[in-house]
């Protein structure tokens, strides 16, 4: 600005302002213009305003995540129900930890895979994450708590930051169903019993055939040692081979010499070891190896491989279970025994069968509870997890392909009547029902048709309808009628709640 321009400005003399419009000096003159520039920002947002009304608002669930209708979620039942009914046959006891921990509890427990945990916004001072498995906090629990001997499971959601695919019952908020042993005991006694509970389960959920892969950590450090793996490598080649259940040995061999700067003859090493498998024949060969059985770590794994496989015989289960040399489950904290089952061949559902993969897993982690001891005090633990969306998703393909029809409540008895002018009297009798413990609905309509009564039933699969009427009012007694044989008899009013319960204890 030149000085003549602001000697006009200051005597208060009109001037062109730089869009060529004209500007009173003084304090009156910019009062107007900001007055002029807050009426056209006004207008402007009420223009903006009217178009955002007008967009479209989109109903969708958060990618990674779904909605559960009822006959989905009385099918998850189910499954809950035998998966707990197991666990609890087992002798364990339930506990629960919060959805979120301190980053600090979670940071540095899984490896690569840590990248896929959730961080929130800083909240009263702390940074927190949404926790990514059950285990890391049962660990700190019992660090927290000094607790050295428990047997417990533990069903809540987990979330991973991953970009899943869906159709393969992936997700990024989904359950977990936990089984876990902490305490000192003898080798492989609670390993075994792991593994029995995983085969139990998938027996009973029936989902088609199964292999449980079985390894041990020892066992791949061993031989990482022995091929000539650098220690600091250790994890990150182990990641590379848990790979090979989706990826061809070359691929995961082109991402060791590639990605992790492993020499090519030190790949191609580990690659005859890793692509073994069988059972107690080949713990027996690997024994003998002139290598593996001078390396400690390997040693020690392949003698308790060994005593596993031993017990595993006595409960019968070997010819589901394989030691699979591939197997190395990526997480950081296993130490021992690893495991993993997953479905041998997709069940013939439909001409493009979902690909579920692994439906289980778990291992043994001695070193994660002394993580977060002050002293550093170890408990050793082993447990396992069951992949309920996966196995959720076949459960329910198999439900619709069979047309089963699935009932989503487990109502007892209609409450109906046969004439008008009988709410009053309904209602006293489904209260005296719902007071013995009776499962019982009807209509909520003063003077509901009978014939409307009995088809709401039938649609529901309600199995006994009670029906009163002026008769059985006047001789003390209630029309019970089974649904399906449509066969009637008259009741004792007393005795109504003991027949529903005795005709409806199998349904």
């Amino acid at each position: 600005m030149g000085r003549g321009e602001g000697t006009r400005r200051q005597s208060g003399e009109k001037w062109m302002g730089p869009a060529g419009g004209t500007l009173w000096g003084g304090g009156k003159a910019l009062g107007d213009k900001i007055e002029v520039e807050v009426a056209k920002l006004l207008e402007l947002k009420a223009v903006l305003g009217e178009d955002e009304g007008k967009q479209k608002f989109v109903l969708k669930t958060p990618k990674g995540t779904r909605d559960y209708n009822p006959t989905q979620m009385a099918i998850r039942e189910k499954v809950f129900s035998t998966i707990i009914g197991c666990f609890k046959r087992h002798g364990a006891e339930v506990i629960d930890t919060p959805v979120f921990e301190l980053k600090e509890t979670l940071m540095g427990k899984y490896g690569e895979d840590s990248k896929l945990i959730y961080d929130l916004k800083d909240q009263g001072g702390e940074l927190l994450s949404l926790r990514y498995d059950l285990t890391v906090p049962f660990a700190r629990y019992l660090a927290m708590n000094k607790i050295t001997n428990i047997k417990r499971y533990h069903i809540a959601k987990v979330y991973r930051r991953d970009n899943p695919a869906m159709t393969k019952g992936r997700y990024r908020e989904f359950y977990q169903c936990d089984f876990d042993m902490a305490g000192q005991y003898d080798p492989m006694i609670p390993d075994a019993e792991c593994l029995k509970i995983v085969h139990e389960i998938l027996i009973t959920l029936n989902i088609g055939d199964f292999l449980i892969k079985v390894n041990d950590r020892r066992i791949l450090d061993g031989m990482f040692a022995v091929c000539g793996v650098p220690e600091s490598k250790f994890r990150a080649i182990c990641s590379a081979v848990d790979k090979l259940d989706k990826t061809p040995w070359e691929e995961v061999k082109s991402e060791m010499v590639g990605e992790k700067g492993l020499a090519p003859e030190v790949a191609d090493h580990i690659g005859k070891y890793v692509q073994l498998h069988g059972g107690m024949g080949l713990i027996e060969q690997l024994l003998q190896d002139p290598k593996l059985s001078e390396n400690k770590q390997a040693r020690e794994g392949l003698g308790e491989i060994k005593l596993l496989f031993e017990y595993l015989t006595l409960f019968g289960i070997t010819n589901q279970i394989s030691f699979d040399l591939s197997l190395a489950r990526g997480l950081d904290y296993y130490t021992g025994v690893i495991f993993e089952a997953v479905l041998k061949q997709q069940n013939d559902i439909q001409e493009d069968p979902v690909g579920v993969g692994s439906v289980a897993a778990g291992g043994r982690y001695d070193g994660l509870v002394g993580m977060f001891d002050p002293k550093g005090r170890k408990v050793p633990c082993v447990g396992l997890s069951i992949g309920i969306e996966r196995i959720f998703s076949i459960v329910e393909q198999k439900m619709e392909a069979s047309e089963e029809k699935i009932r989503t409540t487990e109502t007892q008895v209609l409450v109906a009547s046969a004439q008008k002018k009988l709410l009053e009297e309904r209602l006293k009798l489904i209260s005296e029902l719902w007071d013995s413990g009776i499962k019982a609905e009807m209509l909520y309509k003063k003077n509901p048709k009978l014939l409307n009564q009995l088809q709401y039933a039938e649609e529901t699969g309600i199995p006994l309808v009670a029906i009163i009427g002026e008769q059985e009012l006047k001789d003390g007694v209630v029309k019970l009628r089974n649904v399906a044989t449509r066969e009637e008899m008259d009741i004792r009013r007393e005795d109504m709640a003991e027949e529903i319960k005795k005709r409806t204890l199998q349904s």
